[in-house]
């Protein structure tokens, strides 16, 4: 609600009321004043707690109620879609358009080569830098522009202070971080961290580390993995990872 203040308010240094009813009163006020539909984008929307969301909701349809439109846009990691398809939040999810943005997933080799031909001098072909096997290794190993990017750099880099050109496979797996696909990372990126997922299972951080780390007896991980597959946690590393 202080975004949509900040946003719509053409006061300067406006501040929201306190008190909620007439904070909700005013905002509604700023919306009609408007005359347009108004979207709101939260981003790291995984993050939301579930009474957040609860009132976000109640917040739309207070303003549709006002002759109004308000949508949001929740932009989050998988864990979000869900969260808003588990039933306690079936009231949010019910009312949600889900879209899942896969990025590169699948062109990391295309992707690679592209922010080569974007980089290099036009004296150069990839193939002068980076050998096709190197390329088609950290495809493979990697997913996101973010990692390719900061690990080709890591790899020019010690190629580089090495004095070795092309690139090879050796030095590609030599600059990955040790781990880097393994459950824990692959599970942070999905949006589940060990503080979230001990709310989730009701169990303490450190048994969800131990897990992590296949330090629990075989039964109990069993018990913990049926769990988070029936939660629709990933589990298993997606092709390309």
């Amino acid at each position: 609600m202080s975004a949509l203040f900040c946003d719509l308010s053409t006061e300067k240094d406006a501040k929201p009321p306190t008190q909620p009813e007439l904070r909700e009163r005013k905002l509604l006020a700023l919306i009609q004043k408007c005359r347009k539909s108004v979207v709101l984008f939260v981003d790291e929307a995984h993050d939301i707690h579930h009474s957040t969301l609860v009132k976000i909701k109640r917040l739309i349809e207070l303003v549709r109620q006002s002759g109004c439109i308000l949508s949001v846009v929740l932009v989050g990691h998988p864990k979000l879609k869900n969260d808003l398809r588990h039933p306690r939040l079936e009231e949010i999810g019910a009312r949600t358009n889900a879209f899942s943005l896969e990025g590169i997933r699948g062109y990391q080799a295309e992707y690679i080569k592209w922010l080569l031909g974007e980089c290099i001098h036009d004296d150069y072909l990839p193939e002068d830098l980076i050998t096709d096997e190197a390329i088609a290794f950290l495809a493979q190993r990697l997913t996101t522009p973010l990692q390719i990017e900061h690990y080709l750099h890591r790899a020019f880099e010690d190629a580089y202070k090495a004095a070795t050109k092309p690139v090879t496979v050796e030095i590609a797996e030599a600059v990955l971080a040790v781990g880097l696909n393994d459950l824990e990372p692959r599970l942070v990126r999905h949006g589940y961290n060990a503080k979230v997922l001990a709310e989730l299972l009701n169990i303490r951080v450190s048994e969800v580390k131990s897990f992590m780390s296949a330090q629990l007896p075989p039964g109990r991980t069993q018990d913990l993995r049926d769990q988070m597959l029936k939660m629709g946690i990933p589990l298993f590393a997606s092709e390309g990872n």
